[in-house]
């Protein structure tokens, strides 16, 4: 609505200056295509509006959302605000869920990973990849529990030594720098059985595309490498995000098992309650029955 209204640059400013958190958030290209920015203190006062505890606090933001902000910005935007995005990331962590244990996250670095969230849609196309959500759900988990492990993979598992103290932002870059190479889901899972590892919760976060250990029928190289691992760490539980999902999947849903298709910040609570039993029929005949239906 505002946007097809003749106004100036002083009154787009007003605009910023008032807005909500989460609009001046979405609206950064608009502030800079109308010359926002270009009045003298501007670029600094959204950017405090963006690096507030308060104001992000009071609107939840969660860590996707400023990634999507981040890779939004056009040339337009001022390296200030560029910079409090990145602060106001470290906060939305906060929001993110702690995954207890002994956590591996799996992110698919391969080079069909570098295609947009949303596939082609002309316009529409999302300006964040595969990868860079691959990338964050990693640099997320490990800011939130220190001693998981980060495990990308294409063809073999990739070696790459990330930093916990680090800005998620710089880690999600340093993951989605890797890209390329063909895709083997299976790789993480059968490195771990090699170390004969203990744990608890295995994150996959991919587009699964798994070409170099597809099979033509039974199960997938990647369930087998599975249930050599449950073996040996029977309370284990196995979380497929499948950013692009078709009408295949590396491991059918069953107890130990989640396949969640495309992806929102969401997909963290829900990954959190998986790890906790929190999705399974019996939680929530319990939680049913603890209703009360006698009158008040």
């Amino acid at each position: 609505m505002l946007t097809a209204l003749p106004l100036n640059a002083s009154q787009w400013a007003q605009i910023a200056r008032s807005g909500s958190w989460q609009m001046v958030r979405q609206n950064l290209n608009t502030f800079a295509r109308q010359g926002v920015f270009e009045i003298p203190g501007m670029a600094e006062v959204v950017a405090a509006k963006l690096r507030d505890p308060q104001a992000a606090a009071k609107a939840r933001v969660m860590p996707y959302q400023l990634m999507a902000a981040f890779k939004a910005t056009g040339d337009g935007i001022p390296l200030v605000i560029r910079e409090a995005l990145q602060d106001a990331m470290e906060m939305a962590v906060s929001n993110v869920p702690g995954f207890e244990g002994r956590v591996v996250v799996c992110p698919d670095v391969s080079g069909s990973m570098s295609s947009a969230v949303t596939g082609y849609r002309g316009s529409a196309t999302s300006s964040v990849r595969c990868i860079d959500v691959a990338a964050l759900v990693a640099a997320a988990v490990l800011r939130k529990n220190r001693t998981a492990r980060v495990l990308p993979f294409e063809q073999d598992v990739v070696k790459l030594s990330l930093n916990a103290r680090d800005s998620i932002m710089t880690n999600a870059q340093a993951l989605a720098k890797i890209g390329g190479g063909g895709t083997n889901c299976s790789a993480p899972i059968a490195l771990l059985n090699r170390e004969r590892a203990l744990v608890d919760l295995v994150i996959l976060v991919s587009d699964n595309e798994s070409w170099v250990d597809a099979r033509r029928s039974g199960a997938t190289q990647t369930l087998r490498e599975w249930e050599v691992l449950k073996k040996r760490n029977p309370n284990a539980r196995l979380v497929c995000i499948d950013i692009q999902p078709y009408t295949t999947t590396q491991a059918a849903e069953r107890a130990d098992v989640l396949n969640v298709g495309g992806f929102s910040d969401a997909v963290f609570t829900m990954v959190a309650n998986f790890a906790d039993g929190k999705l399974d029929a019996g939680h929530w005949v319990g939680e049913i029955e603890k209703i009360s239906l006698m009158p008040q």
